[in-house]
């Protein structure tokens, strides 16, 4: 890998759950305060690449509400503490189903609620 010092942002890929959903670590390379987007599971995996790269995790963002994108939000901020941003509130009824979907797939998750719903048009920001 090329290194790139200039760059404001990072980004770190950690494929999660069964179906390898991809859940992202973003982080500022100013501030080094960064989001974990899409925390689908396996967050031991997810807690253990936020400490690899360094950053401090300052929220969770959501893209949208299926198992594989939120089956892990609610126990990944048992530990991190911070805002939980989007999806948009059409989702509500998914991420309120979560626990159900996961023993539907046969893996652990437990249903959340965010911080912050996003509607079209809204901005997130991470650092500087």
């Amino acid at each position: 890998m090329t290194e790139q010092p200039n760059l404001p942002i990072r980004a770190g890929i950690i494929p999660v759950t069964p179906f390898q959903q991809n859940c992202t670590l973003l982080w500022c390379t100013k501030t080094n305060e960064g989001v974990v987007v899409d925390p689908g599971g396996d967050v031991a995996n997810i807690r253990n690449a936020i400490e690899q790269t360094g950053m401090t995790p300052t929220g969770i963002w959501l893209t949208h509400g299926h198992i594989d994108h939120a089956g892990g939000v609610a126990e990944l901020n048992e530990h991190l503490k911070v805002p939980v941003t989007g999806p948009h509130q059409d989702d509500a009824f998914l991420l309120g189903g979560l626990e159900t979907q996961g023993r539907e797939y046969g893996f652990a998750a437990r249903n959340c609620t965010p911080d912050r719903w996003l509607d079209e048009g809204d901005t997130v920001k991470v650092g500087e």
